[in-house]
């Protein structure tokens, strides 16, 4: 990745930051978008010693601010080459029938639209040179949906769906566009879920274990990278054995 840049969203903490800081290690430089500025300020800091870093305050359901995160990214980072689309909320822990229209469409908005514009801006630049890496950070809920997550899991499946779809049409000119699924790992996001949910999930891993963010920034570093040539449109498990498809 040396010489390449990047951008990862909602990587001012959590997978994002870990995400972005192996994208470093790897050569790549990074911009850190999160819909809080301080924190993707912080992040930026924190790892600039290991390489170029930009911070930008980005609200990716909104166009504009992602047209001007863009912007500013290029300016200061050079032409992106690799975009990981990471930002997500969780949404409620209700079953279908308690779940009111705004807290729908808050995931619908972030998780799925937010990746499409975000994905929108990058590309034509991408086409023109004949050279990028999407890779959409789905989960193992998209295809494998669980009980009173009803909103997380069909925005994720909804995620992968536009992925491959992005595949079939990009497969042609040089950019490759890829979802990573992941199983449970654990987060701030479980903050939000019953802690008996949380030990429900972990029964149901073959391996008896959570996966580890380093686990997942690393096979995102490898789909991001310049040796993943030929797979486009594919869904990249990580679930400890959990996914049967």
């Amino acid at each position: 990745m040396k010489g390449r840049s990047a951008i990862v969203t909602g990587a001012g903490r959590g997978l994002g930051l870990v995400i972005a800081q192996r994208l470093l290690e790897r050569g790549a430089r990074v911009a850190i978008w999160d819909v809080d500025g301080e924190a993707a300020r912080e992040a930026a800091e924190q790892l600039s010693d290991i390489g170029s870093t930009h911070a930008c305050g980005v609200d990716v359901t909104s166009p504009s601010e992602v047209a001007a995160a863009l912007a500013s990214t290029r300016k200061m980072l050079g032409e992106i080459s690799i975009l990981v689309c990471n930002a997500a909320v969780p949404g409620p822990n209700k079953p279908v029938w308690k779940i009111d229209a705004q807290e729908w469409e808050r995931v619908m908005t972030v998780n799925v639209t937010g990746a499409l514009l975000c994905c929108q801006a990058v590309i034509p630049e991408m086409i023109a040179r004949g050279y990028g890496r999407i890779v959409n950070i789905a989960s193992v809920a998209g295809k494998e949906p669980g009980p009173q997550i009803a909103a997380y899991a069909a925005s994720k499946a909804a995620l992968i769906s536009l992925t491959k779809t992005m595949g079939r049409e990009l497969a042609t000119t040089g950019i490759t566009a890829n979802c990573v699924a992941p199983g449970a790992i654990r987060t701030r996001i479980f903050d939000d879920w019953p802690e008996a949910y949380v030990q429900e999930l972990l029964g149901k891993i073959p391996m008896d274990r959570f996966g580890t963010a380093e686990e997942l920034a690393d096979l995102v570093a490898f789909v991001a990278s310049h040796q993943l040539s030929f797979s486009t449109g594919a869904v990249f498990d990580m679930s400890g054995g959990r996914a049967d498809y």
